[in-house]
Order: structure tokens, then sequence, then C-alpha cells
């Protein structure tokens, strides 16, 4: 299983590592420009295509629904109440919320626990991207307008794939295969755009970035056991959830902060931070959720 783990986390720091160094040989780039078009193309059409691949049966699924929310959501309230010296609100509580369940989450999670989860896996991406372009850009734009989250393509985007997949709605092959293509640029370009901005920004915040991890952790537990305490959840759900939890910050944290201009040397340094500490904690995360009683 370590293996296998390793497997996974070493790409994500290699590609990381490969956009380090291009920032460091190619400083002053367009980084910028980068990350709008990962925003506002490669990024939604993850999503759609996603939502177009695996269907969603949401009636059957509400308690789990319930329960992605609620430890996304709870650990960020619970963050807010928190001050750090020098970190603004949204830079703390952004990468408490949002944990990277895309391109390591969901490997992951198929990997430990079988591809007949892949439909529980699925939802909780979708839910965390829905509420990472809904929640999350309503919280980084409290000082420009409340509504510039019903801007985001990716919300837009998702809304298409439910309405899409649930209507079973038939598309000519080739414009899938466009949009699963646009899709997959996605995720190695917010790794490689990290590495730049670790470059170009400060690299001596990871003391803070390890506090804050660890606060996530801890807020992520509670919500958890709230979670389990109050819904009626299905017991293979519950290492899916634990899991969920003890993933570290999403990389669309530091884009998103990056667009939003919300201490993104700062966001990017927690990301990294948690995404070392993730070494440690993911093994552990994984041998509890396969001991756990059935």
């Amino acid at each position: 299983m370590f293996s296998a783990l390793l497997n996974i986390v070493i790409p994500v720091f290699g590609v990381i590592g490969l956009g380090a160094l291009y920032g460091r040989l190619r400083p002053g780039g367009v980084l910028g420009y980068v990350n709008l078009a990962n925003i506002e193309l490669f990024t939604p059409a993850l999503v759609f295509s996603a939502l177009v691949k695996y269907p969603l049966a949401l009636g059957d699924n509400l308690p789990l629904i319930g329960a992605g929310a609620l430890v996304i959501l709870l650990p960020g309230l619970l963050l807010s109440m928190l001050r750090l010296d020098g970190v603004e609100r949204a830079a703390l509580i952004l990468p408490a919320m949002f944990r990277n369940t895309g391109n390591l989450g969901i490997p992951l999670m198929v990997l430990a626990f079988g591809e007949q989860q892949l439909g529980a896996i699925i939802i909780l991406f979708v839910l965390s991207n829905l509420l990472h372009f809904s929640v999350g850009i309503f919280i980084l734009s409290a000082n420009t307008s409340r509504w510039l989250w019903l801007r985001s393509p990716v919300l837009w985007a998702a809304l298409a794939g439910l309405l899409v997949a649930n209507l079973q709605i038939p598309l000519p092959e080739y414009l899938v295969t466009t949009v699963s293509m646009l899709g997959q640029i996605s995720v190695p370009l917010m790794l490689f755009a990290l590495g730049i901005r670790l470059m170009e920004g400060e690299l001596d915040h990871l003391g803070l970035a390890l506090r804050c991890n660890l606060l996530y952790l801890l807020a992520g537990g509670l919500s958890l056991l709230l979670a389990i305490w109050l819904l009626p959840l299905k017991a293979e759900w519950i290492p899916l959830l634990m899991l969920s939890v003890s993933l570290p910050p999403a990389v669309l944290n530091y884009m998103l902060c990056e667009q939003y201009r919300c201490q993104p040397e700062k966001v990017a340094s927690i990301v990294l931070g948690g995404n070392l500490l993730s070494l440690l904690v993911i093994p552990l995360s994984v041998w509890l959720a396969l001991h756990l009683p059935s």
C-alpha cells in the first residue's frame, strides 16, 4: 500500500518540482494567464467530463452529500474563529475546507477501497468542486462583489454536466473527447503553476504551513465525528469521508487566491506543506480506514 501511495504522491511532487525549476530558470513568466485559462477552461472541462462519464444518483446518496458538505464547511467555520498573525481569514480557511479530492483523492480512494466505490468517490469530488466555486469564491470576493461566484465557469459546467447526465442527453463522441482532453490538462497545469509560484514568492512560510495543516486535520476530524453522529451513513461511506478529511489542501486554493490576490505566496506554502505532511498522514489514515469495524 505504501509503495502504491508513493506512486501517486511522488508524481505530484515531481510536477511541482519541474514547475519550481522552470520558475527559477524563467522568472517573470505569464503565470496569471496560465492560471486564468485553467480556471476558465480546463477545470470546467474536467468537472463536466467527470459528471458525464460518471452520472450521479443524487437521491440515493443524500446522507453522503450532507456528510461531505459538513466536513467541508464546518472546518472553515471553526478556523474562521481563529486569528494567525499575518494571515488573512480567507487565506486561512479556504485550504481548510477544500482538499485534494481530485488528482490525489480519486486514485487513492479507488486504490484503497475498490472501483465499486467510484460512484461515491465522484460524488465527494463533484461536491467539493461545486462548493469551491460557489462558497469559496463567495469568501474570496468579500472585498469585491459577493455575486462573482455566479460567473464561475466551473459552477455552470457542473450544472450542465448534471443536466446532461441525469436527462441522458446524447452528445457527439467528438465533443465528449474534446472536453475530456481539455480536462486532462487541468491537474498537471495546477501543479506546475504551484511550483512556479513557490519560486516567485516567499519560501519561508513552512512553519506556518505546518501549524495550519495540523489545525485543518483537527477541524476535519471533529467535523467527521459530528457527521457520523448526525447522519445515517452507510458503513462503506465512512472510510471515504475519513480519507477525505486527511487529504492535503487542493492546489486549486492557491490558483484562486492568486486570481483574487489573497496572499497566494502563503497559500502556496500551506498547500505544499500539506502535501509534505500527507506522506505521513495518508498512510495512517488509509490503515485506520481499512481497519474500521464493518
